[in-house]
């Protein structure tokens, strides 16, 4: 029988099998081999991505992203998104193994006669039947299913390494910021304990007839500034460091569970110049080229569904019935079933076409990504640098400041300068530490964006906690 059906598959063959997809071609995405964010040339010098953030030599940096890693929320969603890709993956390559399952029945019929039959008849049937369905495979579907589920489990691969990395990156500017909002609320709190020692020195001053009314006045008026500002920055601290056992999974303890250093340390040295392959291991990257052997896939699965479908039935069975007359019978059938889609051949082409529009979206983004991620990695670099600078000039201008304010201090004790030139020293020497403040901290909240823009958190021979096979 089978032999009778080669010639009509033949010929569906060649009418149907012309309906095939554009050729894929990928985008000419050529980056520079090395570009240099200062003017340098200097090497990428070796780093270990997936754990970017031990290169800081922080403990407390190490434990909290541990923590985050193993059982914050936002971690724990993503390894939920990777086994439920995983599934996904199996059950679609389990259509195309043979499809089965028992049925079973069992009836009882008891019917009355109208006439003088004294014993009306009890009929009883019981069918048990195992009927199977496999699909020959004889055009490979199942081995385009098998890419296109390869390839979605990959992304989702790169979707959770790039989950992770966000999260890492997360904790580290939050753990930061918490501890930048530390450094300002000792700057505070020293503020408001010089200007405290200035009031007393003025009401002193005063009693003696050495000074007016206004300047204890107007001393009290920047006190009372500088108690309002340590308060904000006493509530922003609390806000962040919640925010910071909420990433890491703790977010009911107590914000007095997690202590925080008072210093903001240099970050550790970046190269000057970036490979541009070095790009394509962003798991962000990876992933939409994962998508484009997603689309491919899909696209030979929607031109395989112009072919013939040639489906084996076999099915084995027993069946017993008591009444009037008794059977037991045992059965097996063997048949053959060929679906030759001849008017479904419009609909098939529009999800061909529907299928191309799609790689032709992957494609897009693909190259959107590549572009993305060079772009965020120059300009990460240039602004590390920057800030860098910004922390080189400051620390020159806050010792001179405060140089500034300890020599107007003491002429001012010494009844040698005057009230005006003391505070506006004071608030000099005041702008001149926050603003140091806050360069050394974006300089720590950039060496984070730089890592994230390299790729940090993903190296292509590091597999996720649980087996993908």
């Amino acid at each position: 029988m089978v032999l009778r059906l080669v010639p009509t598959m033949l010929l569906a063959i060649g009418l149907l099998g012309c309906a095939t997809s554009k050729h894929l071609a990928m985008p000419d995405l050529l980056l520079p081999a090395v570009y240099a964010a200062a003017g340098s040339s200097a090497p990428l010098p070796p780093t270990e991505p997936d754990t970017w953030w031990t290169s800081y030599g922080d403990a407390q940096l190490q434990l909290l992203v541990d923590r985050a890693l193993e059982g914050g929320t936002d971690a724990r969603l993503a390894l939920a998104r990777l086994d439920e890709a995983r599934a996904v993956r199996a059950q679609a390559l389990t259509a195309y193994d043979p499809q089965g399952r028992v049925q079973a029945s069992a009836e009882r019929t008891q019917s009355r006669s109208l006439g003088d039959d004294p014993s009306p008849p009890v009929a009883q049937a019981r069918n048990l039947a195992l009927p199977i369905s496999w699909e020959i495979d004889l055009f490979g579907r199942r081995s385009a299913a098998r890419d296109a589920a390869d390839a979605d489990l990959a992304a989702a691969r790169f979707a959770y390494e790039a989950s992770r990395s966000s999260l890492a990156a997360q904790v580290a500017q939050t753990l930061f910021e918490a501890r930048g909002l530390t450094v300002q609320l000792e700057d505070a709190r020293a503020n408001e304990r010089i200007q405290g020692e200035l009031l007393e020195l003025i009401e002193r001053r005063f009693e003696r007839g050495l000074a007016a009314g206004s300047d204890a006045d107007r001393v009290g008026a920047e006190l009372a500034r500088s108690r309002a500002q340590r308060m904000a920055l006493e509530a922003d601290l609390y806000a962040a460091r919640r925010a910071l056992l909420v990433l890491t999974g703790r977010g009911l303890l107590p914000v007095d569970d997690l202590q925080l250093g008072d210093t903001l340390e240099e970050p550790p040295a970046m190269p000057d110049a970036v490979p541009g392959d070095l790009l394509r291991r962003r798991p962000d990257v990876r992933e939409a080229r994962a998508r484009i052997d997603s689309a491919s896939a899909s696209v030979r699965l929607a031109e395989l569904d112009f072919f013939p479908t040639l489906t084996l039935h076999p099915s084995l069975g027993l069946s017993q019935q008591r009444g009037s007359i008794n059977t037991s019978l045992s059965f097996w059938t063997l048949g053959l079933g060929l679906d030759i889609p001849v008017l479904d051949r419009p609909r098939l082409r529009a999800a061909l076409d529907l299928q191309g529009a799609r790689v032709d979206q992957a494609l897009i983004r693909y190259e959107t990504a590549v572009q993305t991620a060079f772009a965020e990695a120059d300009r990460a670099f240039v602004r590390l640098r920057a800030a860098q600078q910004r922390v080189e000039i400051l620390n020159a201008g806050e010792v001179r400041a405060r140089r500034a304010f300890d020599a107007t201090h003491i002429r001012y004790r010494r009844g040698l300068g005057d009230l005006q030139t003391l505070l506006d020293a004071e608030a000099a020497w005041r702008a001149t530490r926050s603003a140091l403040t806050t360069a050394r901290l974006d300089r720590l909240l950039q060496s984070v964006q730089t890592f994230k823009a390299l790729g940090g958190g993903w190296s292509p021979s590091t597999s996720p906690s649980r087996s993908s096979s």
